[in-house]
């Protein structure tokens, strides 16, 4: 089948509104892919036109190799979706709720009892399957979504802002259980946000949309290679007791490590401040640190590479969107 999401200069207008313009894109099976930009940015009109519940003004889109302009019916039989507002009828249960959904997919009765406990259990509602959804927390109904979705054993989920108005706690087991059904599934997911953390957490590749343009695709490391400052960052401490004249090896030492550009001490916490280029070589630098540190005696109290911030990563991202290469995938 190939890439379960792909899509070639996807458009949509609402009259002289581009919403999505020209959008290229392509999720891979058994990634977690996330759609990242503001409120408006063109994240749901994407998602909304991958489902066949909007046509395209222009251009193409194939979900588990389906036009879904033209058999939204095949898409919707292989693909779960999480809305944005989801929605459940409040005086019924979450197990009748889930019944109710089994039943409008055409599943045989005793199929639906079976899968209904089988969901329920994934997303850690067992206790509450026979409690009225007007009691359910918003993390206990996103929760009930995402069961709603699975009940039809989908090969690709589709969520838009799961994580919205939800507690600390409720996000960590929504993202726990992506991250599960990704491992023990295989299952490709495809989640809208503009919540950077988030996305930051859970997701494989990242695209970031920005006025309905996708200006940048591909793995954090990848965008910090070409959004960023091209360096990966890592923070060495040594012991505050250390011999005074041992600060200079410690700086050759470090500077002499191969990929190392640029060492920095930081005046106020002694803490040094190691730039690593290209990006993708921390790991070899990190160790290559851990070795100078015994050869030379330096008494090493704390070692981090600095993960590059997908915050700071799309302000620059949004801020250079003019110039960038649109729709162009990092590293191809």
């Amino acid at each position: 089948m190939g890439a379960p999401i792909r899509t070639r200069a996807l458009t949509k207008r609402y009259g002289d509104l581009v919403a999505v313009d020209v959008l290229d894109l392509e999720v891979r099976s058994g990634e977690i892919f996330g759609l990242l930009g503001q409120n408006g940015a063109g994240k749901t009109t994407t998602i909304l036109m991958l489902l066949g519940l909007t046509e395209p003004s222009g251009g193409t889109a194939r979900v588990v190799g389906f036009d879904p302009a033209r058999r939204p019916l095949q898409v919707k039989r292989h693909v779960g979706y999480l809305p944005d507002a989801v929605g459940f009828y409040g005086d019924l249960t979450g197990r009748d709720n889930l019944r109710y959904t089994g039943r409008l997919n055409g599943l045989a009765r005793d199929e639906i009892e079976a899968k209904i406990d089988h969901v329920l259990e994934q997303v850690g509602l067992s206790s509450r399957a026979d409690t009225p959804t007007d009691t359910y927390s918003r993390g206990m109904l996103q929760r009930l979504g995402i069961a709603d979705a699975l009940i039809k054993d989908p090969d690709v989920l589709i969520l838009d802002e799961p994580t919205t108005s939800i507690d600390p706690i409720g996000v960590v087991e929504i993202l726990d259980l992506l991250r599960s059904l990704r491992r023990d599934r295989g299952m490709t997911i495809l989640l809208s946000s503009h919540l950077l953390g988030q996305v930051q957490s859970v997701c494989d590749r990242v695209g970031i949309f920005a006025a309905g343009r996708l200006i940048g695709i591909g793995t954090v490391a990848e965008l910090a290679e070409r959004f960023g400052d091209g360096a990966a960052h890592i923070e060495v401490t040594f012991a505050r007791d250390q011999d005074t004249e041992g600060a200079p090896d410690a700086r050759a030492s470090l500077a002499a490590i191969e990929h190392v550009s640029t060492v920095e001490q930081d005046a106020a916490t002694s803490s040094w401040h190691v730039s690593v280029r290209p990006i993708d070589q921390s790991g070899a630098v990190r160790e290559a640190i851990l070795r100078a540190a015994v050869e030379q005696g330096l008494r090493l109290t704390s070692l981090r590479v600095l993960e590059p911030s997908l915050d700071d990563i799309y302000r620059t991202a949004v801020a250079g969107m003019s110039v960038a290469s649109v729709t162009t995938e990092v590293g191809a």
